[in-house]
């Protein structure tokens, strides 16, 4: 062995070590996150679960799995998932054409500054707060509701209070769900070359033939993706609904119903089958979201 191939042995050598121990010092940062995720999501996650498959006395069965059978646990889950389909439909529908109004202004300029500013911040508006916001509008006394009555006769609780009701959850859900999808879908729709709208019209083709065959196909993955997302934050969402309506109607409420029953004893454990049903819907959901992100990623390099 020659000298120079030694020394380059003993460089490659120390290059590898080099590059692992950067590796080693990039997954200690990562720790403090992992550690989160552990302690905060996947233990919490794992208890909840688990405790579906116990009876009140700590003995392991598989009977309160028969709680899917029940029509009222049946009707909660489709509740919910029509719900979340509704909200998020509109959401991603409204925040679409919000995004494509954003194409003609500046990137940098105050008015597209100040819509992202404002979705950042409403897109995280929930909870009590929202809910308090929502009954001071449209509630019974709400502003929105007195004007309505007085000015045109019409009340929109003549049918009962429509905002303490499953339907009347629409309206704060998607309120936080528009912001989100401009959130999450502007960065594709600001991906789009002009160059393709110029090969477009070179050889021909219409504005509409642009959104149709070239933007609207590649644009599709990333906005079903974020129609998912609304999905998911819709069906997992809960402090907003237990701020409106007291007793189940949707999967978290019923879950809560379920650990803070009076009236019904020894059915605690059954909120942990019902957690595994929204564990697995949500798991399902997540996994179409990455793969449709996986596919719209490849457009915007």
């Amino acid at each position: 062995m020659t000298v120079a191939s030694t020394e380059v042995q003993a460089t490659t050598t120390r290059g590898a070590g080099t590059v692992s121990r950067r590796r080693s010092v990039a997954w200690l940062g990562f720790t403090p996150f992992a550690a989160y995720v552990v302690i905060f999501l996947a233990i919490p996650a794992l208890v909840a679960v688990a405790s579906g498959f116990f009876t009140s006395d700590g003995r392991f069965t598989f009977a309160n799995l028969a709680a899917f059978a029940d029509p009222t646990i049946q009707s909660a889950f489709v509740a919910s998932f029509a719900v979340s389909a509704v909200s998020a439909a509109v959401g991603a529908v409204a925040g679409a054409v919000i995004c494509y109004a954003l194409l003609g202004v500046r990137p940098d300029g105050f008015l597209r500054t100040a819509i992202d500013s404002a979705s950042s911040v409403l897109a995280q508006f929930g909870g009590v707060m929202l809910a308090f916001a929502f009954i001071a509008t449209i509630g019974i006394q709400g502003l929105l509701t007195q004007w309505l009555k007085q000015t045109f006769g019409y009340d929109i609780n003549a049918d009962g209070p429509l905002l303490y009701q499953i339907p009347g959850l629409l309206f704060p859900y998607v309120y936080f769900q528009i912001p989100l999808m401009v959130l999450t879908f502007m960065p594709a729709m600001a991906g789009l070359k002009a160059q393709w709208g110029e090969a477009t019209a070179i050889l021909g083709g219409s504005r509409f033939t642009y959104w149709r065959r070239v933007a609207g196909p590649i644009l599709a993955p990333a906005f079903w993706g974020c129609f998912i997302l609304l999905f998911a934050n819709a069906f997992s969402s809960y402090a907003t609904a237990a701020a409106l309506i007291d007793q189940g109607g949707i999967v978290p409420l019923t879950i809560k119903q379920q650990l803070t029953s009076e009236t019904v004893v020894g059915v605690s454990n059954v909120a942990g089958v019902l957690a595994l049903g929204m564990l697995a819907v949500m798991v399902v959901v997540m996994l179409g979201y990455s793969a449709l992100q996986r596919r719209s990623s490849r457009w915007q390099r």
